[in-house]
C-alpha cells in the first residue's frame, strides 16, 4: 500500500509543480509579500525597550554647543548615535545632518533647517521620525528656560537645567510580563509562510482534484489493482511534500535574503511546520471532495484562505489585537501555527510550550483523515 501510495505522491508533486500557476505562488509570491509586508510593518508593535535605535549623526564641526545639547537629548529618547566615518555610505540607518552656523543662527532667531535622509519606510520609520522632532522641540524649550537678559545660554546652563527635576513626571510601567511583539520580517516571514502553504494547498491541492475527476482519471485508478486506502494515502502525500517543499524554501529565502533567524529550536519549529503542512494538506483534499467545479475550488480556496490568514495572525501579530480575537485565533489552523511559531521564534520559549499545538493539530489530522476517506469520490 505504501509503495503504490508514494508512487502517486511523486507523479502528484510533479505535475503541480509543472504548472506555471502553483510555481508562481509557491516561490515567487512569498518573497514578494516578505520584502513588501516585512517593510512597511517595521516596528508595528514598538520597542522591545532594551535596545537603542542607531542613528547617524552628521554634525558639522562648526554647528557649535546646541548642537551638541541635540546629541544629548536624542540620546535620552533611545536613539545610538554613530559617527558619519563608522558607517557606509550605502547603509540603511538613517542620518540627521546638522549645518554649520547651527548654534549662531538659532541664536540670532533665523530659520535652521536640519536634515533626516533614510532608506526605510513604514510604521517604524515614522516612530523615528517623531522621536526626533520631540529631541528639537525639546532643544527648544531648554533654549527658552535657558535664556535671561543677563546669561546667555551656554551648553553647561542646557546640561543643569536637563538635571534638575522636572514638575510633572509619568511613570510607566508593565503590569505584567512584557512578551516582545514580533514586527518587521520576524512577523511577515512565518505569516506569509503559513498563509501562502494555506493558499497553495486549498487552491492547486483542490482544483487538480476536481480536474483528474472530471477527465476520468480517478476513475481509471478506481479501476486499477490500487486500494482506495493507498489512493487517498498517496493523494494525500504528494500535496503534503508540496507544502514541505514550499516551507523549505521560505525557510531558505528568509534566511538569505533577509536575515530571518529561527532561534535556537529549530528541530520543534520543523515539526511544527511539518505537521500544519499534513493537515492543510488534508483540508485540500477535503475541499477537493466536495467542490463540483474549478471556479468552486478556487474560489472557496482563495477566500477561505484569506479569512483563515487575517483571523490566525498571519497579516499582523495577533497579540495586539482584542482579546476575542486572539481567543479566536487560537480555534484555528493558522492561529495553531502562529502561535506556536512565535513561542519558538520571538518569545524564546522551550519546545514543550508548543506540545498542545502539536497535540490539536494531529488530532486533527486523524478526524479530517478519516472524512476525507469517507468523502473521497472517483467520479
Amino acid at each position: 500500500m505504501y509503495r503504490s501510495a508514494w508512487f502517486l505522491a511523486r507523479k502528484d508533486v510533479q505535475y503541480m509543480l509543472r504548472a506555471k500557476e502553483t510555481v508562481f505562488w509557491t516561490f515567487l509570491m512569498p518573497i514578494v509579500f516578505f520584502y513588501f509586508i516585512g517593510s512597511i510593518t517595521g516596528g508595528f508593535g514598538g520597542s522591545s525597550g532594551n535596545t537603542k535605535d542607531p542613528l547617524v549623526a552628521d554634525i558639522h564641526p562648526e554647528a557649535g554647543f546646541l548642537a551638541s545639547h541635540l546629541e544629548q537629548r536624542l540620546a535620552t529618547i533611545g536613539f545610538d548615535l554613530r559617527a558619519p566615518e563608522t558607517v557606509d555610505s550605502d547603509s540603511r540607518i538613517p542620518r540627521l545632518q546638522v549645518p554649520a552656523a547651527f548654534t549662531d543662527s538659532v541664536l540670532a532667531g533665523n530659520e535652521v533647517t536640519l536634515t533626516l535622509t533614510r532608506k526605510t519606510t513604514g510604521l517604524g520609520a515614522d516612530y523615528d521620525d517623531f522621536r526626533i522632532q520631540r529631541a528639537v522641540y525639546t532643544l527648544l524649550g531648554d533654549l527658552v528656560a535657558a535664556t535671561d537678559p543677563d546669561h546667555p545660554p551656554t551648553l553647561e546652563r542646557l546640561s543643569i537645567l536637563a538635571q534638575n527635576p522636572k514638575t510633572l513626571e509619568l511613570d510607566v510601567a508593565p503590569a505584567g510580563k512584557r512578551k516582545h511583539i514580533p514586527t518587521g520580517f520576524e512577523q511577515a516571514i512565518p505569516g506569509t509562510m503559513v498563509m501562502f502553504t494555506l493558499l497553495v494547498l486549498l487552491t492547486s491541492g483542490a482544483t487538480l482534484m476536481v480536474i483528474e475527476r472530471k477527465q476520468g482519471l480517478l476513475e481509471r485508478l478506481a479501476s486499477s489493482p490500487l486500494s482506495r486506502p493507498s489512493i487517498v494515502l498517496g493523494k494525500w502525500g504528494g500535496r503534503w511534500i508540496l507544502g514541505l517543499i514550499q516551507l523549505a524554501f521560505a525557510m531558505f529565502a528568509g534566511s538569505i535574503l533577509f536575515g530571518m533567524e529561527w532561534g535556537s529550536n529549530l528541530p520543534t519549529l520543523v515539526l511544527v511546520l511539518f505537521v500544519y503542512s499534513g493537515l492543510i494538506a488534508l483540508l485540500g483534499m477535503l475541499l477537493g471532495s466536495i467542490a463540483r467545479t474549478e471556479g468552486q475550488a478556487i474560489g472557496i480556496g482563495v477566500m477561505g484562505s484569506n479569512i483563515l490568514a487575517a483571523l490566525g495572525g498571519c497579516w499582523w501579530p495577533i497579540e495586539i489585537t482584542p482579546d476575542w480575537m486572539q481567543k479566536l485565533a487560537i480555534l484555528l489552523p493558522t492561529g495553531w501555527a502562529m502561535d506556536a511559531l512565535h513561542k519558538l521564534v520571538s518569545f524564546g520559549a522551550p519546545p514543550q510550550s508548543v506540545i498542545p499545538h502539536l497535540v490539536v493539530m494531529i488530532l486533527s489530522i486523524a478526524i479530517l483523515g478519516w472524512l476525507t476517506n469517507r468523502l473521497f469520490r472517483f467520479q
